[in-house]
């Protein structure tokens, strides 16, 4: 019954998450644009810094910005907040479900380091409030005074993170707890600083007082900060999905490359909405071609050298009765899947040729699975199995 209703509840938060975060993503990047659209026009009223013209669904609209706010402020002023706060809350809903109901199984790997479930998920949380004030101290530093020296520390921070989540959590949880951190220092910019920022405005200049330009300010740089990363977490939550990545023993590295590639697009696109010419933002397609070639470079496959020894279909089998057949089986043993994982059933050698590259990517190169290595599967059988699926592959 728990295997069902985790199944269902992971369905759920997934959903929730995806639709959340598509209208925070959605939000966000049409405000961005929204100010690099701005234009100073003839006949502005007064207070306002900049105008755009804008159509879409067959409606045109006129949308104005002020410097601080009109001399009064509507009723039905509306605030975009929700959207990050409900991807943060389904975000940790689903790190509960997918990885802290079965801890032992999908955070933890004993070869790296032997935690318990709970001590696993103690520092899965600590590592996310810690990575917040971290950040946010860097932010309050004399370091936010320059923004390209600050980006340039919060990133190499961030890859000493992804280091520590490897040297900790399995393959799979580690990229992701990246994610998951980024995601974290995010939400709680718009929570704790760029929401309470604007109402303390909103609230000066409805009781007739200045307000303090430095809110403005240090909202600005956090929105910042949040849409360069917006692209490179997205590829950090739905890394679980790609060996090449989570079972990479430079994963580490390769999030770094993501990032600056992610950034580098995402100031691309941003410019050119903003109708920036090719030649003022071309540097950032060499930036994003080179990261792109060194992922591939560093990810590529090394050739595999026979060892002349014969893998024995009787050691094969063996194998994979313990270590794969305790999940993917159609009625798996383990109490955490009701159902073989991604419809896979491997308990026989058809079963192996038929799933041997996937086998191959998950279980010899990258050793991903066993999930967590439940099943203590050694260097020697992995071996085993790689020799066999080359000799007997397609």
């Amino acid at each position: 019954m728990s295997s069902f209703l985790a199944d269902w509840l992971n369905l759920l938060f997934r959903w929730a998450h995806l639709v959340a975060g598509i209208a925070w993503i959605g939000t966000s990047f049409y405000f961005i644009s929204l100010d690099l659209a701005l234009r100073k026009r003839d006949k502005m009223p007064d207070g306002v810094s900049g105008t755009a013209w804008e159509v879409h669904g067959g409606g045109f609209y006129h949308v104005q910005k002020y410097v601080f706010a009109p001399s009064e402020l509507p009723q039905d002023l509306i605030w975009f907040k929700w959207e990050a706060y409900l991807t943060f809350l389904t975000g940790m809903a689903l790190m509960v479900v997918q990885f802290y109901w079965n801890a032992g199984s999908w955070m933890i790997d004993p070869a790296k380091l032997a935690l318990a479930p709970w001590q696993a998920i103690v520092i899965s949380l600590a590592s996310l409030l810690a990575g917040w004030f971290a950040y946010d101290g860097l932010c309050r530093s004399a370091l936010g005074r320059n923004p390209a020296l600050l980006a340039g520390v919060v990133f190499v921070g961030l890859l000493a993170a992804a280091y520590g989540f490897l040297a900790v959590f399995s393959g799979r949880s580690a990229i992701l707890h990246l994610g998951a951190l980024i995601g974290t220092i995010m939400a709680v910019n718009v929570f704790a600083l760029i929401i309470p920022g604007q109402k303390k405005i909103t609230a000066a200049l409805t009781q007739g007082r200045a307000p303090d330009p430095g809110l403005s300010a240090l909202a600005k740089q956090r929105s910042v900060h949040n849409t360069y990363l917006t692209l490179p977490v997205l590829v950090f939550m739905v890394s679980g999905h790609y060996p090449i990545f989570i079972g990479h023993p430079q994963a580490w590295l390769l999030a770094g490359l993501i990032i600056v590639g992610g950034a580098a697009a995402r100031h691309l696109l941003m410019r050119h909405e903003a109708g920036d010419p090719l030649s003022k933002i071309a540097w950032t397609l060499p930036v994003i071609a080179v990261t792109l070639l060194a992922a591939l470079w560093l990810t590529a496959p090394a050739e595999r050298q026979a060892s002349g020894a014969v893998a024995a279909d009787a050691d094969v089998l063996a194998i994979v009765q313990q270590h794969c057949a305790v999940c993917h089986s159609a009625d798996p043993p383990h109490e955490g899947f009701t159902e073989p994982p991604a419809g896979m059933v491997i308990e026989s050698l058809d079963d192996v040729r038929q799933h041997g590259e996937a086998i191959d990517q998950f279980a010899v190169m990258t050793e991903i699975m066993p999930l967590g290595n439940e099943t203590g599967m050694t260097g020697p059988e992995r071996e085993t199995l790689g020799a066999w699926i080359t000799a007997h592959g397609p």
